[in-house]
């Protein structure tokens, strides 16, 4: 269960960065509305992963977590705002994958 947690806590963690992305292309009202999202992400995010750290190594949990924000971060660059998807970048997201599951592999957790 705690491996789900810390999912979907990785998954906040690219909720606020694509948040951030947002209210920077919009202006006003509306980019209020994205750092109000933004904010609420980044709470979300950090109880997740505190709750997720607490039955799993610290370690294990932070690396993981931040992996699937990065992984999921350039992806959602990608998709949504148009950025570039060259060979390094696509490489190096597959290794970025390839060390996320062999943590997970290797968690006694």
């Amino acid at each position: 269960m705690n491996w789900i947690i810390l999912i979907i806590a990785g998954l906040f963690e690219v909720g606020f960065t694509s948040c951030l992305g947002k209210a920077k292309e919009t202006s006003g009202t509306e980019s209020y509305f994205w750092y109000g999202g933004f904010l609420v992400s980044l709470i979300l995010s950090m109880v997740l992963l505190m709750k997720a750290s607490q039955s799993l190594p610290l370690g294990t949990a932070y690396a993981v977590w931040t992996g699937i924000g990065a992984v999921g971060t350039v992806l959602v660059g990608i998709y949504i705002f148009k950025e570039p998807a060259t060979f390094w970048r696509i490489f190096f997201i597959i290794t970025l994958i390839g060390s996320i599951v062999g943590l997970k592999a290797v968690s006694s957790h």
